[in-house]
């Protein structure tokens, strides 16, 4: 398993931006697809993006299309995520998750699919 420490959370006001990155210990950070996850106060985890082993397939959920991307960069072992157009809604804990299985879009959803998970990093969008 990797390790994951995820960063750049903080508050900001709707329209704002963010990026948000997740550091994985070891050296074997290109073998897993890495997710991001969010939970709002008082709701269940829910998926928000997920990139392939070397960055070509990416997945999103339908909230976030067109205003979050997902990318990676191997040789720094981070996956990172771009956040525009924030919105009230967005306001969550946000956490990066990693799965060592072949890329397929019908399990990257599920949050049980993925064996390492960071503590996560608070993202407030105020109005």
């Amino acid at each position: 398993q990797v390790q994951l420490v995820e960063s750049g959370g903080g508050l900001v006001m709707t329209g704002d931006s963010l990026r948000l990155s997740c550091a994985a210990s070891g050296r074997t950070f290109s073998f897993y697809v890495m997710g991001w996850f969010r939970q709002p106060r008082g709701k269940e985890r829910e998926f928000v993006a997920a990139i392939g082993v070397t960055g070509a397939y990416t997945e999103f959920a339908d909230s976030v299309k067109g205003r979050f991307t997902i990318s990676r960069v191997n040789a720094k072992n981070t996956v990172y995520l771009q956040m525009n157009s924030l919105q009230p809604e967005d306001t969550a804990i946000y956490y990066c998750a990693a799965a060592r299985r072949g890329y397929d879009a019908t399990w990257l959803p599920y949050s049980s699919n993925y064996e390492s998970w960071g503590q996560g990093t608070q993202v407030t969008v105020s109005a």
